[in-house]
């Protein structure tokens, strides 16, 4: 466990590089149309998000205009590096450099991406950044506990269920519970670990099927 230090740095809008995926900050010119192609054919993408869908392309600009300019939440758009085109939206948001705790949030996948390597990495390239490079103690992930997507996404990704906080927000008219989950400073190594073995080639057939689950390989490193 790392010790309290007011000296830890907010992240900034630079590009967060991995192997499948690099993390671009949002710019409606270069990803506006790869987005919005991205996120057809997914009828539930926007669900458990506090907009969307949009009714066309010049709304759905705009939006990505306000997450541009935003410094918290701080967003970024998931470029896969095979094909160069964005594919999806995360963000880091609730930063705080005083106690070292950070969350990701903001995620939405669009259909291409969803389900692959490219996503997983995703998730590591923010905590790596988040852990090895800016030193925080903690990350959390926090989501509708009606969101069955997500808290599965959270479990499998190395997070922590804390708890659900009732009546915690009103989200597009409806109420929403939500529930929490983290990754400490300590539980780190393991979980990249995991990552690493997970999304090493040798875990993938030829077929692409994955020999061994991101749970298993976790465990095995703790």
């Amino acid at each position: 466990m790392t010790s309290p230090s007011p000296a830890r740095g907010r992240p900034r809008r630079d590009v967060l590089p991995g192997a499948r995926v690099r993390l671009e900050p949002v710019d409606r010119g270069r990803h506006a149309d790869d987005l919005l192609a991205a996120a057809q054919g997914d009828p539930h993408l926007w669900d458990f998000l506090g907009y969307g869908p949009f009714a066309d392309a010049g709304r759905f600009g705009v939006h990505l205009d306000g997450q541009a300019a935003s410094e918290d939440p701080l967003f970024y758009a998931v470029v896969d590096t095979a094909t160069g085109r964005a594919a999806g939206i995360v963000s880091y948001l609730r930063i705080e450099p005083a106690h070292g705790c950070i969350e990701i949030g903001h995620i939405w996948f669009g259909a291409p991406l969803q389900r692959t390597a490219a996503a997983t990495e995703t998730i590591q390239v923010l905590g790596r950044h988040v852990f090895d490079d800016l030193g925080y103690r903690r990350l959390e992930w926090k989501c509708d506990a009606a969101n069955a997507r997500s808290r599965r996404a959270a479990e499998r990704l190395g997070f922590t269920f804390e708890g659900v906080f009732r009546q915690h927000m009103i989200v597009k008219g409806r109420n929403r519970d939500t529930a929490w989950y983290s990754i400490l400073d300590g539980e780190w190594p393991a979980v990249n670990a995991g990552f690493d073995a997970w999304l090493a080639a040798e875990n993938f057939d030829a077929a692409g099927r994955q020999r061994r689950t991101l749970e298993q390989l976790r465990g095995a490193e703790r």
